[in-house]
Protein backbone atom coordinates (compact mmCIF):
# COMPACT_ATOMS: atom_id res chain seq x y z
CA UNK A 1 0.00 0.00 0.00
CA UNK A 2 1.60 3.50 -1.15
CA UNK A 3 1.19 6.54 0.92
CA UNK A 4 -1.90 7.98 -0.90
CA UNK A 5 -3.74 4.75 0.13
CA UNK A 6 -2.15 4.82 3.73
CA UNK A 7 -3.74 8.69 4.05
CA UNK A 8 -6.71 7.40 2.63
CA UNK A 9 -7.24 4.80 5.37
CA UNK A 10 -5.86 6.40 8.19
CA UNK A 11 -8.59 9.45 7.04
CA UNK A 12 -11.31 6.63 6.52
CA UNK A 13 -10.09 5.18 10.19
CA UNK A 14 -10.80 8.54 12.33
CA UNK A 15 -13.96 9.03 10.21
CA UNK A 16 -14.93 5.90 11.53
CA UNK A 17 -14.16 7.00 14.93
CA UNK A 18 -16.00 10.42 14.92
CA UNK A 19 -19.45 8.58 13.86
CA UNK A 20 -19.55 5.34 16.12
CA UNK A 21 -16.89 5.71 18.96
CA UNK A 22 -18.80 6.21 22.32
CA UNK A 23 -18.62 8.85 24.20
CA UNK A 24 -16.34 8.10 27.87
CA UNK A 25 -16.85 11.40 29.71
CA UNK A 26 -18.31 10.79 33.03
CA UNK A 27 -16.02 7.71 33.33
CA UNK A 28 -13.70 7.73 37.07
CA UNK A 29 -10.92 7.66 34.53
CA UNK A 30 -12.10 10.56 32.58
CA UNK A 31 -12.38 12.68 35.30
CA UNK A 32 -9.09 11.72 36.51
CA UNK A 33 -7.31 11.97 33.37
CA UNK A 34 -9.25 15.78 33.37
CA UNK A 35 -7.81 16.74 36.50
CA UNK A 36 -4.56 15.88 35.43
CA UNK A 37 -4.91 17.60 31.97
CA UNK A 38 -5.90 20.70 34.07
CA UNK A 39 -2.58 20.71 36.33
CA UNK A 40 -0.47 19.86 33.45
CA UNK A 41 -1.98 23.15 31.51
CA UNK A 42 -2.13 25.46 34.63
CA UNK A 43 1.57 24.47 35.38
CA UNK A 44 3.30 24.81 32.15
CA UNK A 45 1.11 27.55 30.26
CA UNK A 46 1.27 30.77 32.85
CA UNK A 47 -0.41 33.12 30.25
CA UNK A 48 -2.66 30.59 29.21
CA UNK A 49 -5.73 33.09 30.26
CA UNK A 50 -4.39 35.70 27.81
CA UNK A 51 -3.66 33.07 25.02
CA UNK A 52 -4.51 31.42 21.89
CA UNK A 53 -3.98 28.36 22.23
CA UNK A 54 -4.32 25.41 19.26
CA UNK A 55 -5.13 21.81 20.29
CA UNK A 56 -4.11 19.07 17.38
CA UNK A 57 -6.99 17.11 17.74
CA UNK A 58 -10.77 17.29 18.74
CA UNK A 59 -11.55 13.62 19.85
CA UNK A 60 -11.33 14.70 23.28
CA UNK A 61 -13.89 18.00 22.63
CA UNK A 62 -16.01 14.79 21.60
CA UNK A 63 -15.41 11.27 23.39
CA UNK A 64 -13.30 12.50 26.53
CA UNK A 65 -12.27 15.64 28.75
CA UNK A 66 -13.64 18.48 26.91
CA UNK A 67 -10.37 20.36 28.15
CA UNK A 68 -10.27 23.15 25.62
CA UNK A 69 -13.77 24.08 27.03
CA UNK A 70 -12.25 24.50 30.05
CA UNK A 71 -9.51 26.50 28.40
CA UNK A 72 -11.38 28.74 26.89
CA UNK A 73 -13.33 29.19 30.37
CA UNK A 74 -9.67 29.95 31.54
CA UNK A 75 -10.21 32.78 29.49
CA UNK A 76 -8.14 31.70 26.21
CA UNK A 77 -9.32 31.68 22.48
CA UNK A 78 -9.33 27.97 21.54
CA UNK A 79 -8.51 26.75 17.99
CA UNK A 80 -8.41 22.84 17.17
CA UNK A 81 -7.96 20.68 13.93
CA UNK A 82 -8.78 16.84 13.48
CA UNK A 83 -8.36 14.97 10.67
CA UNK A 84 -12.28 13.18 11.04
CA UNK A 85 -14.89 16.15 9.78
CA UNK A 86 -17.57 14.43 12.09
CA UNK A 87 -15.44 15.01 14.87
CA UNK A 88 -14.70 18.25 13.85
CA UNK A 89 -18.42 19.25 13.57
CA UNK A 90 -19.64 17.36 17.08
CA UNK A 91 -16.95 19.49 18.73
CA UNK A 92 -17.83 23.06 17.63
CA UNK A 93 -21.07 22.10 18.00
CA UNK A 94 -21.23 20.88 21.60
CA UNK A 95 -18.71 24.05 22.28
CA UNK A 96 -20.46 26.74 24.69
CA UNK A 97 -21.42 30.35 22.31
CA UNK A 98 -19.86 28.65 19.09
CA UNK A 99 -16.66 29.61 20.89
CA UNK A 100 -14.22 27.06 18.84
CA UNK A 101 -12.64 27.64 16.00
CA UNK A 102 -12.39 24.40 14.44
CA UNK A 103 -11.24 23.00 11.36
CA UNK A 104 -10.33 19.71 9.38
CA UNK A 105 -6.87 19.01 9.02
CA UNK A 106 -4.20 16.78 9.43
CA UNK A 107 -1.67 18.19 11.94
CA UNK A 108 1.07 17.62 9.47
CA UNK A 109 -0.13 20.62 7.12
CA UNK A 110 -2.23 22.73 9.80
CA UNK A 111 -3.45 25.19 7.53
CA UNK A 112 -2.27 28.40 10.09
CA UNK A 113 0.26 30.76 8.93
CA UNK A 114 3.36 31.28 10.67
CA UNK A 115 3.54 32.23 14.49
CA UNK A 116 -0.24 32.26 14.84
CA UNK A 117 -0.46 31.03 18.45
CA UNK A 118 0.81 31.59 21.95
CA UNK A 119 0.45 27.68 22.96
CA UNK A 120 -0.35 23.96 21.32
CA UNK A 121 -1.59 21.36 22.99
CA UNK A 122 -0.85 18.06 21.40
CA UNK A 123 -1.90 15.47 23.97
CA UNK A 124 -2.09 11.59 22.39
CA UNK A 125 -1.95 12.66 18.74
CA UNK A 126 1.23 12.39 17.09
CA UNK A 127 1.67 8.32 18.22
CA UNK A 128 -0.70 7.88 15.65
CA UNK A 129 0.85 8.07 12.42
CA UNK A 130 4.21 7.03 11.14
CA UNK A 131 6.05 10.48 10.49
CA UNK A 132 5.86 12.27 14.03
CA UNK A 133 8.84 14.42 13.13
CA UNK A 134 6.33 16.24 10.33
CA UNK A 135 3.67 17.08 12.82
CA UNK A 136 6.08 18.45 15.54
CA UNK A 137 8.00 20.71 12.76
CA UNK A 138 4.29 21.74 11.89
CA UNK A 139 3.66 22.54 15.35
CA UNK A 140 6.78 24.30 15.86
CA UNK A 141 5.96 27.08 12.51
CA UNK A 142 2.22 27.96 13.88
CA UNK A 143 3.72 28.99 17.39
CA UNK A 144 4.95 32.30 18.13
CA UNK A 145 8.53 32.84 19.00
CA UNK A 146 8.99 32.45 22.84
CA UNK A 147 5.66 30.45 22.57
CA UNK A 148 4.84 26.78 24.36
CA UNK A 149 3.86 23.18 22.84
CA UNK A 150 2.68 20.47 25.31
CA UNK A 151 3.08 17.51 23.50
CA UNK A 152 2.29 14.41 25.00
CA UNK A 153 2.30 10.34 23.73
CA UNK A 154 1.88 7.05 25.13
CA UNK A 155 5.15 6.29 27.55
CA UNK A 156 7.41 3.15 26.52
CA UNK A 157 8.33 2.20 29.76
CA UNK A 158 5.10 2.54 31.88
CA UNK A 159 5.40 0.34 34.48
CA UNK A 160 1.99 -1.08 34.16
CA UNK A 161 3.37 -2.31 30.48
CA UNK A 162 0.62 -0.56 29.08
CA UNK A 163 2.36 -0.60 25.71
CA UNK A 164 2.41 -4.21 25.50
CA UNK A 165 -1.18 -4.36 25.89
CA UNK A 166 -1.83 -2.15 23.81
CA UNK A 167 0.23 -3.79 20.81
CA UNK A 168 -1.22 -7.14 21.64
CA UNK A 169 -4.87 -5.19 21.36
CA UNK A 170 -3.52 -3.74 17.73
CA UNK A 171 -2.14 -7.09 16.51
CA UNK A 172 -5.54 -8.66 16.53
CA UNK A 173 -7.15 -6.03 15.82
CA UNK A 174 -9.00 -5.08 19.11
CA UNK A 175 -7.36 -1.77 19.57
CA UNK A 176 -9.74 0.90 18.78
CA UNK A 177 -7.45 4.09 18.39
CA UNK A 178 -5.91 2.62 15.46
CA UNK A 179 -2.68 2.55 15.03
CA UNK A 180 -0.26 4.23 17.78
CA UNK A 181 3.54 3.91 18.58
CA UNK A 182 4.84 4.89 22.04
CA UNK A 183 8.40 6.65 22.97
CA UNK A 184 10.83 7.10 25.40
CA UNK A 185 11.05 10.17 27.47
CA UNK A 186 14.76 10.62 25.71
CA UNK A 187 13.33 10.12 22.10
CA UNK A 188 10.83 12.40 22.49
CA UNK A 189 13.33 15.20 24.06
CA UNK A 190 15.36 14.15 20.57
CA UNK A 191 11.84 15.08 18.34
CA UNK A 192 11.41 18.36 20.10
CA UNK A 193 14.63 19.64 19.89
CA UNK A 194 15.36 18.02 16.57
CA UNK A 195 11.83 20.40 15.40
CA UNK A 196 13.78 23.09 16.62
CA UNK A 197 12.29 23.37 19.90
CA UNK A 198 13.87 23.53 23.81
CA UNK A 199 12.61 21.55 26.34
CA UNK A 200 12.02 23.08 29.63
CA UNK A 201 10.22 20.38 31.58
CA UNK A 202 9.25 16.87 31.03
CA UNK A 203 6.45 15.17 32.92
CA UNK A 204 3.69 12.73 32.62
CA UNK A 205 0.26 12.20 33.57
CA UNK A 206 -2.21 9.43 34.46
CA UNK A 207 -0.18 7.27 36.95
CA UNK A 208 -2.92 4.17 36.41
CA UNK A 209 -2.32 0.79 34.55
CA UNK A 210 -4.03 1.16 31.01
CA UNK A 211 -5.80 -2.09 31.29
CA UNK A 212 -7.70 -0.38 34.07
CA UNK A 213 -8.64 2.71 32.19
CA UNK A 214 -9.44 0.52 29.21
CA UNK A 215 -11.73 -2.05 31.46
CA UNK A 216 -13.16 1.26 33.33
CA UNK A 217 -13.83 2.46 30.20
CA UNK A 218 -15.60 -0.18 28.35
CA UNK A 219 -17.25 -0.79 31.45
CA UNK A 220 -18.65 2.78 31.83
CA UNK A 221 -19.62 2.59 27.59
CA UNK A 222 -21.40 -1.18 28.07
CA UNK A 223 -22.03 -1.75 31.24
CA UNK A 224 -22.83 1.01 33.28
CA UNK A 225 -23.59 -0.46 36.66
CA UNK A 226 -20.48 -2.31 37.08
CA UNK A 227 -18.15 0.73 36.18
CA UNK A 228 -18.76 1.56 40.42
CA UNK A 229 -16.09 -1.28 40.27
CA UNK A 230 -13.27 0.02 37.96
CA UNK A 231 -13.94 3.40 39.77
CA UNK A 232 -13.12 2.65 43.05
CA UNK A 233 -10.07 0.51 41.69
CA UNK A 234 -9.29 4.10 39.63
CA UNK A 235 -9.19 6.30 42.84
CA UNK A 236 -6.18 4.82 44.94
CA UNK A 237 -3.86 6.52 41.85
CA UNK A 238 -5.90 9.57 41.86
CA UNK A 239 -5.19 9.53 45.69
CA UNK A 240 -1.31 9.17 45.15
CA UNK A 241 -1.33 11.42 41.66
CA UNK A 242 -2.98 14.39 44.56
CA UNK A 243 -0.11 13.46 47.21
CA UNK A 244 2.78 11.49 46.12
CA UNK A 245 3.98 14.10 43.03
CA UNK A 246 6.76 11.61 42.22
CA UNK A 247 4.64 9.19 40.62
CA UNK A 248 3.58 11.44 37.83
CA UNK A 249 6.78 11.00 35.94
CA UNK A 250 5.56 7.60 35.51
CA UNK A 251 2.40 7.63 34.48
CA UNK A 252 1.21 6.17 30.65
CA UNK A 253 1.44 9.31 28.69
CA UNK A 254 4.06 11.42 28.68
CA UNK A 255 4.45 15.25 28.63
CA UNK A 256 7.17 17.24 27.84
CA UNK A 257 7.22 20.80 27.34
CA UNK A 258 8.78 22.86 24.49
CA UNK A 259 9.94 26.46 23.99
CA UNK A 260 10.02 27.98 20.38
CA UNK A 261 12.69 30.31 20.16
CA UNK A 262 12.95 34.34 20.30
CA UNK A 263 15.15 35.32 17.62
Amino acid sequence: MGPASLSSAYRRFWQRVGERFPDLGGAASTAYYFENEKRLLSEHLPRLGRSRVLKTDLWDEVKNTRILQWVQAEGATAFGVDISEPTVRLAAAAFPDAGLRASVADVRSLPFREGSFDAVYSMGTIEHFRDPETALGEIHRVLRPGGRAVVGVPNRWDPFLRPLVSATLQAVRLYGYGYERSFSRAALRRMLESAGFEVVAETAILFVPGWLRMADLALHSYARPLARLSGAAVKPFAWLDRNVPAVRRHGYLLASVGVKPRG
